[in-house]
């Protein structure tokens, strides 16, 4: 089945070398572990399913004391991905991505158990946020399913979360992620069986009451007039829609996409699975290996949802997170151009709204006041300047220290006082979407670090970053923010302009200054380069010398 990713979005007439890559998704989940491999056909833009495989891991079935992932379930996982690694190889896949989600994010071992794929395996997998995936979620559903820019509401109910999206088919206007899984409230309220009336009631409430502030943000963001349709995606649906309609065709449908069943039916079902034992569940007709264990407490969650959503029936839908993080690379990768610019800026417009919201004024960064808009022209200035000098960064890298520039200085919004230190905090805990936790992690150490101490391995916040590389991204690009920090000392934009020269024979930097204003000596901001540019000396083993410039007959490359 192929299916255009949105008709909002069109192939770029830049594309990667590669005419139609081979591309492989793994989202390592709470119950499960996925993968799809797919082709990308370019032109159109979509993708075609080449493979895909599925195993049930319970990763969601913790150390009920420690809350860590179990040792023999971390081993089973790695097994699996080590077969899933093969497949993607044998097929040809150009690229691995695999993300992880709400077990892994909520272990106290989880960053441990990722570091133990990569050094077994080779397999680097990025843990996403909730509300991450719950974006990429939204992008898997949009593209096997039309909204003919209508407004929908996806549910996708997994083994340690529930996400609730409201978009249509320009953007997702609200994207929540809530601990209620089907997993998580099994092993956490389920201990009679079949179960008993008291704890079916309070599951029910339990449901009911967690999902409640993800509903009420969802109907808020709804226009008047408008009535969305629901849609209902993974393991539990998948579930319930082909019991459902085994019972009722006789046969399950060759596809599921679009399948239909009530609030009325889902009801009838809920009633009956909660009389069932474990073993009666499973011997259900269509019910996969291990879902028995699960689908009550996942019926429920659905069941609770949509009557707190007032919607009176769902339609599956057979794409989700895996899938959209192949179009999450695809946008990435120049393959889609989204007319509206949305899910292609998705990071800046994110960065942006963070800025707005801790008081950063972009659009005044020439006058008094902040002045991280100039700030992250001078860093992406030095960083373009002395690439393949004295760094090998490329694109991703640069786009996270301009996040940290424009960011720098939101620790403002708690206190000047040690404000390096909040704006590490606050980036950390701003639920920047379009990023990984580990490019969170960076970009809130590059903030860190643009004043005081340089990076240390004492620091808590440096020592999360686990490995090297990104410790050195860290340790290299805060430098620069520093240098850059200092060049709008009086925070009017007196200096215009930068330009480097290395010279690496006599481990030389020199900076030639050009004011704004001729005229200006620019005393503030020579000063404060000269008592700053320590920390980049040290960094990249050389001596700096800045002059400047007082002309205007100076052309810049």
């Amino acid at each position: 089945m192929l299916n255009a990713v949105s008709a909002n979005w069109e192939s770029t007439p830049t594309q990667p070398v590669k005419q139609n890559p081979i591309i492989a998704a793994i989202d390592i989940g709470t119950n499960s572990l996925h993968i799809v491999i797919v082709r990308i056909e370019p032109t159109l833009p979509a993708f075609t399913m080449i493979a895909r495989e599925k195993e049930t891991v319970r990763l969601g079935e913790r150390n009920l004391e420690t809350g860590e992932l179990k040792p023999e379930v971390i081993r089973k996982a790695i097994a699996c991905l080590g077969r899933f690694q093969k497949l993607a190889k044998s097929l040809e896949a150009e690229s691995i991505i695999a993300v992880a989600t709400s077990a892994v994010r909520e272990a106290p071992n989880g960053q441990d158990f990722l570091q133990n794929i990569e050094s077994e395996i080779g397999l680097s997998v990025d843990l996403i946020s909730g509300q991450e995936e719950a974006r990429r979620i939204y992008l898997g559903v949009l593209s096997g399913m039309e909204f003919n820019h209508e407004p929908h509401i996806i549910i996708d109910i997994g083994g340690g979360s529930t996400e609730l999206i409201l978009g249509d088919s320009q953007d997702p206007r609200s994207l929540t992620s809530t601990k209620v899984g089907a997993v998580r409230l099994t092993g956490e309220l389920i201990n009679t069986d079949p179960i008993s009336h008291c704890e079916f009631q309070y599951l029910q409430a339990y449901a009911k009451g967690m999902l409640e502030r993800s509903v009420e943000d969802v109907l808020f963001k709804l226009k008047p007039g408008e009535s969305p349709k629901l849609v209902g995606t993974s393991g539990t649906i998948e579930t319930l829609a082909t019991i459902h309609a085994k019972e009722k065709m006789g046969v399950v449908p060759s596809t599921l996409n679009g399948y239909q069943f009530s609030l009325q039916d889902l009801r009838t079902w809920v009633t009956r699975l909660r009389r069932m034992t474990n073993v009666e569940r499973a011997a259900i007709s269509g019910m996969p290996e291990k879902r028995s264990e699960v689908i009550l407490a996942g019926a429920v969650i659905l069941q609770e949802a949509m009557t707190l959503l007032d919607v009176d029936s769902v339609s599956l839908c057979e794409r989700s997170l895996r899938e959209g993080v192949i179009v999450d690379w695809m946008l990435t990768h120049g393959f889609i151009d989204n007319k509206l610019r949305y899910q292609s800026s998705i990071r800046e417009r994110n960065v942006l709204k963070i800025a707005k919201k801790y008081h950063i004024n972009l659009e005044n960064s020439n006058a008094c006041g902040d002045h991280s808009d100039h700030i992250a022209k001078f860093a992406l200035s030095l960083f373009d300047q002395t690439q393949s000098q004295l760094h090998n960064w490329g694109q991703q890298e640069r786009q996270l220290l301009w996040a940290a520039a424009i960011l720098h200085n939101c620790g403002h919004y708690i206190s000047h006082s040690s404000h390096h230190k909040h704006s590490y905090y606050l980036i950390r805990n701003g639920e920047l979407l379009g990023y990984n936790e580990t490019e969170i992690e960076i970009i809130a150490n590059l903030a860190r670090y643009h004043r005081k101490s340089p990076p240390k391995k004492k620091h808590d916040n440096y020592r999360n970053l686990l490995h090297k590389e990104h410790r050195l991204i860290v340790s290299q690009l805060s430098a620069i923010l520093r240098l850059s920090v200092a060049l709008d000392r009086r925070q009017i934009g007196a200096i215009s302009q930068v330009q480097c020269e290395y010279i690496p024979q006599k481990h030389e930097f020199k900076i030639l200054l050009f004011p704004r204003i001729l005229g200006d000596d620019c005393a503030l901001e020579l000063w404060s380069l000269d008592y700053k540019k320590g920390v980049f000396e040290e960094e990249f083993g050389l001596k700096l010398d800045a002059n400047l410039v007082n002309t205007c007959s100076v052309n810049f490359p």
